[in-house]
């Protein structure tokens, strides 16, 4: 393992600080307990906002911290590689945020994501919500997970739910927006080869030149199956194909306008991501659909995984606003 680490207990506060000292126009940190907010301001604190907050084991950056700001989040609890945030850091998190309309928790669907943030939302002592995010079509359950994981396109129910708490909107209307963004979106991500965690200091899993995990989860666990390496054309008309298949085993109607999101794990480089879209895109057209939106690059990661995902949103009125809307964080910023 190489990797540019001083001691690997030291490295999830040393990376925060440094995101922090490189933002600090955009975001505060708090050590002990690990939490970002917005970056405090010499003004009164924000009233009648509903706060969005969310979280996870860090190594998929720039989620959730990379997110943080106008337009999307308030708050993120970032843990150690792949682990779950614990209760405490949620609850110093929504104190330090909640603006008098309740906070909101947007949490991916893994069993300790789940658990603590239930666990924080029970001993809150003001009003709250939580949209699971469920994107990954790959597998319904996995060792990791009960029911569908929460990939890359929570990302897209963090943009849309970030904007429409900026208008002022009651907590119900921020949860069943995220609600609507999750069942309208799917994905599906293939690895080339595996992460290094590195607390682990090897590779999660073994894989071969020759193979490819179709249907892997963002922290390296196992997919639909091992396949043999092939074309780019053929893994990608196999993951455009199990999104649609998704999409109609749920009697979701795809008749619509979408936003197409090429996602890289770590370690793929720009060029081969836009050569998915290209794929992507064509295998779109040949079904009608319009792509009137697109994201490529690297948004929810899996530390140093070769390999990438590919996310289908389902456009409407209501989503298309809130997507387009101003937003200037980290890792996303634009119409500001």
């Amino acid at each position: 393992m190489k990797k540019f680490i001083n001691k690997t207990d030291d490295i999830l506060a040393e990376s925060l600080s440094g995101f922090a000292l490189a933002h600090s126009d955009l975001v505060s940190l708090n050590l002990n307990p690990n939490f970002l907010t917005r970056a405090k301001k010499k003004q009164p604190k924000t009233t009648n906002k509903v706060a969005i907050i969310s979280g996870g084991g860090s190594g998929h950056e720039p989620l959730h911290a990379g997110y943080i700001g106008y337009g999307m989040l308030d708050a993120a609890c970032p843990s150690h590689v792949f682990s779950s945030p614990t209760p405490d850091q949620m609850l110093a998190a929504a104190e330090a945020v909640h603006a008098g309309m309740g906070v909101l928790f947007i949490v991916k669907n893994y069993a300790g994501d789940v658990m603590n943030f239930e666990m924080a939302s029970e001993m809150l002592a003001f009003e709250n919500a939580t949209v699971l995010t469920s994107d990954d079509c790959a597998v319904i359950n996995s060792t990791y997970t009960t029911g569908r994981r929460g990939v890359a396109g929570t990302v897209i129910v963090e943009k849309c739910v970030g904007s429409l708490a900026e208008t002022g909107a009651s907590l119900p209307a921020c949860k069943a927006l995220g609600d609507k963004v999750n069942i309208r979106t799917a994905s599906i991500g293939v690895a080339l080869t595996s992460c290094t965690v590195p607390a682990a200091g090897r590779p999660t899993f073994d894989i071969s030149d020759a193979e490819i995990e179709m249907g892997v989860g963002i922290h390296g666990e196992p997919g639909r199956k091992r396949e043999a390496m092939r074309e780019a054309e053929a893994i990608i008309k196999d993951m455009v194909d199990a999104i649609f298949a998704d999409f109609k085993a749920r009697n979701i109607n795809t008749n619509s306008e979408v936003l197409l999101l090429i996602n890289g794990f770590g370690a793929t480089p720009l060029m081969e991501l836009y050569l998915i879209y290209n794929s992507a895109a064509k295998l779109l057209a040949e079904t009608g659909l319009k792509i009137t939106r697109s994201l490529v690059g690297n948004y929810t990661t899996a530390i140093d995984m070769a390999g990438a995902s590919i996310t289908v949103c389902l456009l409407d009125d209501e989503i298309r606003q809130h997507w387009d809307s101003p937003v200037h964080t980290a890792a996303l910023r634009w119409g500001c």
